[in-house]
């Protein structure tokens, strides 16, 4: 399956050379919008004119937000159709500063074209990719999963339950995770730990993704030192 890329600056999922963005096709009908306002620039595109119809599929990059807040279609509103059911939003997962992982969350729309996703899909599989398919909610899956995690250790490294040491090494032992919390967000900054809790927060209101305090002050002395 051919695609085309339109780029819209930085792009958290392609920071640097890929396979993917290499297959890429100047005239292929199937686009993928990458970058910073790759939602923007479909809206855009479609006011100006563009046929959605003609395209096999649409992949839309997104950070934080809901493939729904630029299609209009949100599961979260448990809306049946409105929204086009060729187009996915997609986010290559990513902590922090750290590297991207080879992780493809694929969002699909409430009603879905079952042909489109599977060419979607197939797409980030040529370039080497896996592929988890989820519905549009907020933080998909990986960030649903392990942020009130990584906030119930900042927690109890604040109560001081152990030190941070001790905390990683027993669960890196006693569960076998490779690297314990409290080093793995002070590796890939802590100060985006915030930014991606506090967007859950507000979108959830679950206080499970509050941000916890450490992750607070991380954040706040990035946005000063940034002045």
């Amino acid at each position: 399956m051919t695609y085309r890329i339109i780029s819209t600056g930085d792009s958290r999922s392609f920071s640097e050379g890929h396979a993917f963005v290499e297959a890429a096709s100047g005239d292929a009908a199937a686009r993928v919008y990458i970058g910073t306002d790759a939602g923007r620039a479909f809206v855009e595109e479609r006011r100006g004119g563009w046929r959605l119809e003609d395209a096999p599929f649409v992949a839309i990059e997104l950070g934080n937000e809901c493939l729904g807040d630029h299609t209009g279609d949100c599961a979260l509103a448990d809306l049946e159709g409105g929204a086009a059911s060729n187009v996915f939003g997609f986010a290559r997962f990513r902590l922090g500063d750290a590297k991207p992982s080879n992780l493809i969350e694929l969002v699909k729309p409430a009603v879905a074209d079952p042909t489109a996703l599977g060419a979607a899909k197939a797409a980030f599989e040529a370039a080497g990719f896996v592929v988890a398919v989820c519905g549009d909610f907020p933080g998909r899956i990986v960030d649903r999963l392990v942020r009130p995690y990584y906030n119930a250790a900042l927690r109890r490294l604040d109560e001081k339950l152990a030190s941070a040491t001790d905390m990683d090494m027993t669960l890196r032992l006693g569960l076998g995770y490779p690297e314990g919390p409290i080093a793995l967000l002070e590796r890939t900054g802590l100060q985006h730990h915030y930014e991606v809790t506090q967007s859950l927060y507000e979108a959830l209101g679950d206080t499970a993704y509050a941000p916890a305090r450490r992750a607070q002050v991380a954040y706040r002395r990035t946005r000063d030192s940034s002045k």
